[in-house]
């Protein structure tokens, strides 16, 4: 099971005269780390590096920001991936204390950096959310709320129309009974619009 962050978590090392701030934090996609990451180069003028590293899916990516290649981002990375999370950036600003580490140092720093930060961290499963849309009879509305209701669904929206269009969202294993029931009930009257599924955070436990 995958996991993302329930807040952003932050650590502080120094390291042979290096300052390392690392921070690990929710993001929903690569647009929103890469302005975090201005962000923090404006906040921080001074340092020599901002590296970060993002597990986002199919934008999972790693920057070195002129460390030597292999000793910050992908080390970050790996760290993320270790923890299985999911839509989560982590970020290392570096200020130069004057004294090499060299390429294994870089990559303790680094890695160190983001483990820190994780101590103590709480996350939130991800967890598959199907957003559906019906359309039902009149006579039926009242029993399709109390199966949202029961099926823990989320109504996005509904509109009173020839029919009532409900427009909902719930995890996925609770799809095929819902359905079912709405189904059953509808006696063949209920219409449904193709699934579209998102990964969103779940209840959030304790790690």
């Amino acid at each position: 099971m995958a996991f993302t962050l329930a807040a952003p978590l932050h650590s502080e090392l120094l390291i042979r005269k290096s300052r390392f701030i690392g921070c690990v934090q929710p993001v929903p996609d690569r647009t929103a780390a890469q302005a975090i990451v201005e962000t923090l180069r404006q906040a921080h003028p001074g340092a020599a590096h901002v590296c970060w590293a993002l597990m986002a899916g199919g934008q999972s990516a790693a920057n070195d920001d002129g460390e030597p290649g292999g000793t910050a981002g992908r080390p970050m990375l790996e760290v993320l991936r270790h923890h299985a999370l999911e839509g989560v950036l982590a970020t290392v600003v570096r200020y130069f204390g004057g004294v090499k580490l060299g390429a294994g140092g870089l990559v303790r720093a680094y890695t160190d950096s983001i483990a820190q930060a994780l101590v103590g961290a709480t996350l939130m499963p991800l967890v598959k959310q199907c957003h559906l849309h019906c359309a039902v009879p009149y006579a039926l509305e009242g029993l399709v709320r109390r199966e949202l209701a029961a099926a823990g669904a989320t109504l996005r929206g509904v509109r009173h129309e020839t029919l009532v269009h409900f427009s909902l969202s719930l995890p996925e294993p609770a799809v095929a009974r819902f359905v079912a029931t709405i189904d059953n009930a509808a006696q063949g009257r209920a219409a449904w619009l193709p699934a579209q599924i998102d990964i969103e955070g779940s209840r959030p436990g304790l790690a």
